[in-house]
């Protein structure tokens, strides 16, 4: 077992969670089953928490501040926390989505992360490495709440038609995962198109891409290759994305008429079958 004791707090940001968490802890006078029983969770997972072994949820975060009296502390550390266990190459990318104002992506073949359900996002992280895949999981999707902030930046997704027929983590999660993409139907912020197959030889033949604009400091493309990712802020490569961005918007289907595509594949391929 890890000798808390030996716990460095400037290690990570788990590291000073689990060692904020022990202080506020033990100030209280209660042991880890103690402060287990009072919110809801097992001394062991209390115990885990504090050492680093295990991430905490933002529910655990949440009931602790609340039965510490911490101000909000582990709730406010929660994000950096997660973003923290992101793969080194990608934390840069979590940092841009957190601070940008508006964001565009093009997705290929796939639902994206900040789209995707839990269940979809576990056939995905699984598909080939099924290590640590709740912890995995979780830190994705941890990554949504950029959409809670007070001020969310606008969104703007274009997803390839192919992306609702891949059917990833079998018919229930794609059914979810479709009817999660219409529940922001009406969300000004968050739209959502759909490139269609008719569409033919499109501007986004060469990859998907993200961008993220922020206002008066330039603007960020992302790319991704295979366990590495490449952001830059070069002006000519940045205004050609966006050109691309431009056309794949103009080519998709209207916002309208995309949420009635999707709603149709999820009826029609993945809807309620009688035998």
């Amino acid at each position: 077992m890890v000798n808390i004791n030996a716990l460095d707090p400037s290690a990570s940001p788990l590291d000073y969670y689990g060692f904020e968490l022990r202080r506020y802890r033990e100030a209280a006078g209660l042991t880890q089953r103690q402060f287990g029983d009072v919110i809801n969770y097992t001394g062991s997972m209390v115990g885990q928490v504090e050492t680093a072994r295990k991430l905490p949820t933002l529910d655990f975060s949440q009931r602790a501040d609340a039965a510490l009296c911490t101000g909000g502390l582990l709730t406010r550390l929660h994000p950096l926390v997660m973003r923290s266990q992101l793969p080194a190459w990608f934390q840069q990318v979590a940092e841009l989505e957190v601070r940008a104002a508006e964001i565009c992506s093009f997705q290929t073949h796939m639902i994206l992360g900040l789209l995707q359900t839990p269940a979809y996002a576990r056939a995905v992280l699984g598909a080939v490495d099924r290590d640590e895949l709740d912890d995995r999981t979780a830190v994705r999707l941890a990554r949504q709440n950029v959409f809670e902030k007070k001020v969310p930046p606008v969104f703007w997704a274009v997803l390839s038609e192919a992306a609702l027929y891949l059917e990833i983590g079998g018919r229930e999660t794609m059914r979810g995962q479709l009817a999660h993409l219409l529940s922001f139907e009406d969300n000004p912020r968050l739209n959502i198109q759909v490139l269609p197959l008719s569409a033919g030889a499109h501007a986004g033949l060469t990859g998907s891409f993200d961008l993220y604009r922020f206002g008066d400091d330039l603007t960020i493309l992302y790319t991704e290759s295979f366990r590495s990712g490449h952001p830059t802020a070069n002006p000519e490569t940045v205004n050609e994305c966006s050109l691309r961005c431009d056309h794949l918007q103009a080519s998709a289907l209207s916002l309208k008429d995309s949420a009635e595509l999707i709603r149709r594949v999820m009826e029609d391929r993945y809807g309620e079958q009688v035998a």
